[in-house]
């Protein structure tokens, strides 16, 4: 008998949903969300007796968007902090969208400054 969707997921089954690998993969690295909850305000599982922890559907989501910011695109800790706790206004594809553009004007900038270095000379 499996789980209905909407069912509560103990830890182990949110890091199987996830993709958490052990960097030696021999078993789930539960830790690491235990950890995430400690850095991250969002992540609030319900606490039952004997502190075992159960994920509803938004923390998973929440959870799948701090693995790919911090795995994929090479998010900081502070960085992810700083999406999520703007995210409100942003979803993740405009927030790639703002950052080619922000990668852009960074370059141009670089390009402007030594043009002007070059000119002093």
């Amino acid at each position: 008998m499996s789980k209905s969707t909407n069912a509560y997921k103990t830890i182990s089954e949110v890091v199987k949903i996830v993709g958490l690998r052990s960097k030696k993969g021999q078993s789930l690295p539960t830790h690491t969300i235990r950890f995430w909850e400690t850095k991250f305000k969002q992540i609030r599982p319900k606490i039952f007796n004997g502190n075992r922890r159960y994920y509803d559907e938004k923390n998973i989501e929440i959870i799948k968007k701090i693995h790919f910011l911090l795995k994929s695109k090479g998010m900081t800790i502070n960085g992810v902090k700083k999406f999520l706790d703007e995210e409100n206004s942003l979803n993740l594809d405009e927030t790639l969208n703002h950052s080619i553009k922000a990668l852009k004007i960074k370059n141009r900038l670089t390009k402007i400054s030594g043009i002007i270095k070059s000119l002093k000379k």
